[in-house]
């Protein structure tokens, strides 16, 4: 119409309106987002990690804190038996058997150590288990009560066990008593096995601007030994798992927080973090409340999950600002009669192919883990 006035013909009038109307066809701006996506979770399916969608990626981005479960996360999980001590009257044979069986109805990687070990020489009768969370287990072992607990959840020890705790904690061991009724009858110290990629993993976190910090159950000691040898800073310890929520609340009044973690008792903490990463190796409640899924238990592998999430967004808005630019500069053009609808229909076509090829250049993304 303003051609028309201006005395134009209506060849050119229409023409300059049928090159406005091309130009200004969303396709690049509708193709900007789920491309890119596409590619990006495609990428990640490949190297092992599973992202559950668009929101996960400006999470990542936004990440400042990073809080690692110690057991299964950092460490392998295949606690082993490295020490019995039982006390005065009680054979190693006997204290293994009642830790053993009352350990039996557990799924706790501490737990199967102790039943692993306990199994050559035979288990007794299980006739009644209860779980305690962030405390240990009690159970009914051929007629006896039997618990196996943390330290810090039986209060004061006799003096050879209580020096048998201390000894086994400054080793970065992990010791559990074993009571018989009330009685202590006797330690089991266990030990875990660092993952070989951990501090790799660890120094690539910090490389990204994240601060690890340690989140584990487990005693001062034994985590700080663990947390030394990985190169992580904060620790901490003898979180119960209704207290991983907390510390977590915590750690966000610094920042958005991400949660590595595989167990039950990590699904919370996952769940109340900005950004749950739950590893393959853990239990399916862990997966449900995460963000993204690892398929391995390797921590590199989530050091590239937050990598390819922070790449993938880039790309996004790499693509939304073509799109919007494109359309800025080139409507008027078209408004003005500088452009025919072919040299149009040309410029959003490769507006388009253009979102497109840029989101796949995350094809190029390289894994660090293998």
């Amino acid at each position: 119409a303003g051609w028309l006035l201006a005395g134009e013909t209506v060849l050119f009038a229409a023409t300059a309106a049928v090159a406005v109307l091309i130009i200004a066809c969303p396709c690049a701006l509708g193709l900007a987002t789920p491309t890119a996506l596409l590619v990006g979770t495609g990428v990640g399916a490949r190297m092992g990690a599973i992202i559950a969608g668009p929101d996960v990626l400006e999470r990542a981005r936004t990440v400042r804190t990073i809080a690692l479960d110690k057991t299964g996360t950092v460490t392998r999980g295949d606690l082993r038996v490295v020490a019995v001590h039982p006390a005065d009257g009680v054979t190693e044979a006997d204290l293994l058997r009642l830790a053993g069986t009352a350990e039996s109805g557990s799924e706790h990687p501490l737990a199967r150590a102790i039943v692993a070990a306990a199994s050559p020489a035979g288990l007794g009768e299980l006739q009644h288990f209860e779980n305690v969370p962030g405390e240990g287990v009690r159970a009914t072992v051929d007629g006896v009560e039997v618990a196996v607990r943390r330290p810090d959840a039986v209060g004061s020890l006799p003096q050879p066990l209580a020096s048998v705790v201390d000894n086994a904690q400054g080793r970065g061991e992990t010791p559990v008593v074993v009571l018989r009724g009330a009685e202590p009858i006797g330690v089991v110290a266990l030990a875990d096995t660092i993952k070989e990629t951990s501090a790799q993993a660890i120094g690539r976190l910090k490389a990204l601007g994240l601060s690890p910090v340690l989140l584990t159950g487990d005693n001062e000691r034994a985590a700080r030994a663990v947390a030394d040898r990985v190169g992580i800073d904060e620790v901490r310890a003898n979180v119960r798992p209704e207290g991983k929520v907390a510390v977590v609340r915590e750690l966000q009044s610094r920042g958005q927080v991400a949660m590595v973690g595989d167990g039950v008792n990590d699904a919370a903490a996952l769940a109340a973090s900005d950004l749950g990463i739950a590893m393959g190796s853990g239990t399916d409640a862990a997966k449900e409340a995460a963000g993204i899924t690892l398929m391995r238990g390797d921590l590199v592998l989530a050091v590239d999950a937050i990598r390819l999430s922070r790449r993938t967004l880039r790309t996004i808005r790499t693509n939304l600002f073509w799109a919007f630019a494109y359309n800025v500069a080139a409507i008027p053009l078209a408004a003005l009669g500088m452009l025919t609808p072919m040299i149009a229909g040309a410029a959003m076509a490769f507006s388009s192919v253009f979102v497109v090829a840029n989101s796949l250049l995350l094809r190029g993304f390289r894994p660090e883990s293998r």
